[in-house]
């Protein structure tokens, strides 16, 4: 796993290939954490937040990256592959605060796609739980 500081370097590099515009009202920008954020929804040592968008607090609208989330799932990945995740999560945060934005916050939305595959993670670890 890339170092925090080429992780950062990596977050940076994928922010510059976004256009202008999904910066508006970004006032609380992009943050690298060295934290580790397990989902507090979590059934097993399986389930890690990679980044948040969060709208509301002192803060302002910002985007976060947990390094230590990326390094306990991706430990023994290729960076190329780290860059990649990275790059994902990037935009899903992103997409997060677009939708914020504009005022989106119900059907065909991300905040329904995650709920969505929330609903799937606890189905997949129902399904390999013996009945009692």
């Amino acid at each position: 796993m890339m170092d925090i500081d080429t992780f950062s370097e990596t977050v940076e590099a994928e922010m510059e290939l976004l256009p202008d515009y999904v910066y508006e009202e970004l006032n609380g920008g992009v943050l690298v954490d060295p934290a580790v954020y397990p989902h507090p929804a979590r059934l097993e040592e399986d389930l890690y937040i990679l980044g948040t968008y969060s709208s509301l607090g002192i803060l302002g609208k910002q985007i976060v990256l947990y390094y230590g989330s990326f390094a306990v799932t991706m430990g023994n990945c290729p960076d190329e592959a780290v860059r990649m995740q990275i790059r994902e999560t990037l935009r899903h945060e992103f997409r997060h605060h677009l939708e914020t934005r504009a005022g989106l916050f119900g059907k065909d939305t991300l905040i329904e796609e995650d709920r969505n595959n929330m609903i799937r993670y606890f189905m997949r670890h129902r399904e390999r739980r013996p009945e009692s």
